[in-house]
């Protein structure tokens, strides 16, 4: 069978290879902590789950609109205004199967052959391989852990070629957690308001994952006047533990949002219709479940970093949102293992650790910042404790390599 270059081209995504090798190896009887895929481990809501068993008895399983149900699309308006002062009307509303379709869309109905989309790293591993399977070309800009991980006014500007179609921004970030400002946001928009070519892509799905007291920004919101060349895409997946039902959505022009809707016409045709009555439900209904929620995940957030800094060699950044740590492991690398492989590189940390430690973590390869790990602490109080356990007892049986000796 002859495949596409195009497919050829393509990474599977890491995050998910990792979760599935880690899955085999526990199904062959390895005792196996999977820290690789962001995933709440919460259970989705009560009311949630009862307006999907309503939405069964009351007969709803037919198609729906391409762009997602008319109730949907309204209580996502309802949302934005709510959340942001954005007014949006359903026709510039997408549903799409998850966030990442919603993505996919636009990417599908926006580049050309060389279109260039600015990606900054470390960034979501699906994001530069969406671009590619679109026919662009990702431009990824490098951001340092001394600039919070984050993007600046002047690399965004470097950046900006007449082919720039897109700028990706992900607050908060998967794999960092950082947060942009709303003064950071803004100061961006200034520099993409001098290229009237370029639109702004704003992934917020971690928005209601944060942990200071500082409120949430988003660009459209943030530079109304700006909001014409905003995609904003979030969901449900994150804050309301639904990963498995896949909604998502995306607000951003109407000629954009109709140009979408072609493209997943003749995809997915629509999201489940059983999954957009229950996130009606997820936007309409109450939140009280969010502060426990971020509770647990501020306790772990506290107890994986502080294990991460006790382990010789690493470093992490205490993150701002979303459910992970990124440290870094370069103070590891250079180093024998007991077996006497020598540690070059995070990947091959990555794999010693599954190996070693039993402990399934994502390199930073997959996020294009090599060098870090990414651990998701979406897991309960004792299985980090042991994931610390571990990859500390790992990293004693380290040994150093004497200076001119590099085997």
């Amino acid at each position: 069978m002859k495949l596409s270059q195009r497919v050829l081209s393509a990474k599977p995504s890491a995050t998910k290879e990792v979760t599935r090798l880690a899955r085999m190896l526990a199904d062959q009887g390895r005792d196996i902590i999977a820290l690789s895929q962001g995933e709440p481990d919460f259970d989705t809501p009560a009311h949630i789950r009862d307006a999907a068993k309503r939405a069964l008895d009351e007969g709803q399983t037919r198609y729906t609109d391409v762009a997602g149900t008319v109730a949907l699309r309204e209580a996502i308006c309802r949302k934005l205004l709510r959340d942001h002062a954005m007014a949006v009307t359903p026709d510039c509303v997408q549903v799409g199967t998850g966030a990442k379709q919603v993505l996919y869309n636009a990417l599908q109905a926006t580049l050309d052959p060389g279109d260039e989309v600015v990606i900054p790293a470390p960034c979501w591993v699906s994001y530069p391989e969406m671009v590619a399977l679109a026919g662009g070309t990702p431009i990824v800009v490098p951001c340092a852990p001394d600039a919070g991980f984050k993007l600046s006014p002047g690399a965004l500007e470097r950046a900006l070629t007449p082919r720039t179609r897109w700028v990706m921004l992900n607050s908060p970030s998967n794999p960092t957690g950082a947060v942009y400002s709303g003064a950071e946001l803004a100061a961006l928009i200034v520099v993409l308001e001098r290229h009237p070519h370029a639109m702004l892509m704003a992934d917020d799905v971690y928005e209601k994952l944060r942990y200071g007291s500082e409120p949430f920004a988003t660009p459209a919101a943030v530079a109304p006047g700006f909001a014409n060349r905003v995609l904003t895409v979030n969901g449900v997946s994150k804050a309301y533990s639904m990963t498995g039902w896949r909604i998502g959505w995306g607000s951003g022009p109407a000629p954009l949002i109709k140009a979408m809707n072609s493209i997943q016409s003749q995809s997915t045709s629509h999201a489940c219709s059983i999954a957009q009555a229950a996130s009606i439900a997820a936007l309409d209904g109450p939140m009280d479940f969010l502060p426990g929620f971020l509770n647990a995940y501020r306790s772990r957030r506290d107890r994986l970093v502080d294990g991460l800094r006790s382990v010789p060699g690493v470093s992490c950044d205490v993150p701002e949102g979303a459910f992970y740590a990124f440290p870094s492991v370069a103070g590891l690398l250079g180093r024998r293992t007991p077996g006497g492989v020598v540690l070059t590189d995070d990947l091959a940390v990555a794999a010693w650790l599954l190996e070693e430690a039993g402990l399934a973590v994502v390199p930073g390869t997959a996020f294009l910042l090599p060098g870090h790990l990414r651990f998701s602490y979406a897991a309960s109080d004792p299985v980090i404790a042991e994931a610390i356990r571990r990859f500390a007892a790992a990293a004693a049986g380290l040994h150093e390599i004497p200076k001119g000796n590099p085997t």
